[in-house]
C-alpha cells in the first residue's frame, strides 16, 4: 500500500517526535560536514609538503653549476640601502653571499643595513 495513505490513516507524527526527527538528520549533515572538513584540511597539508618536496629537488639540480652555459639576465633586485664603511663592493658582495650560504637563507630574503670592516689591534 502507498506509503503516504497509511500515514493517512494512522495519523501526522506528534509534534516531538517530528523535531526528534529533525533534530538527528540535522546533526547527520552537520556531522558528515565537519567530517569532510578535516579531510579537506589534511589532504591539503600532505598534499603540500609533497610539492614542496618535489620542488626541493629541481632546485637542487638547478643550483649546480652548469657547465659553459650562457647565463640569462636576472632582475635587479633592491632592498634598500646599504652603507659600506672601510671595505670595497667586492668585499662585501663576498661577505653577503657567505651570510647566506652559511645561513641558508636565500640573498634574496636577506637585508643588509651596512658592512663595515674592522681592523685587528
Amino acid at each position: 500500500m502507498n506509503p503516504y495513505i497509511m500515514m493517512l490513516k494512522e495519523g501526522v507524527l506528534p509534534l516531538n517526535e517530528a523535531f526528534q526527527d529533525a533534530g538527528i538528520v540535522i546533526l547527520v549533515v552537520f556531522g558528515v560536514l565537519i567530517i569532510m572538513c578535516l579531510l579537506i584540511t589534511l589532504s591539503g597539508k600532505i598534499l603540500q609538503n609533497v610539492g614542496n618536496e618535489t620542488k626541493s629537488a629541481p632546485a637542487a639540480a638547478a643550483a649546480a653549476p652548469a657547465p659553459e652555459k650562457e647565463a640569462a639576465p636576472e632582475e635587479e633586485f633592491s632592498s634598500g640601502t646599504l652603507r659600506l664603511k672601510g671595505c670595497d663592493e667586492k668585499t662585501a658582495a663576498m661577505i653577503m653571499a657567505i651570510v647566506s650560504d652559511n645561513t641558508g637563507i636565500p640573498l634574496s630574503e636577506l637585508v643588509f643595513k651596512s658592512i663595515t670592516l674592522v681592523e685587528e689591534k
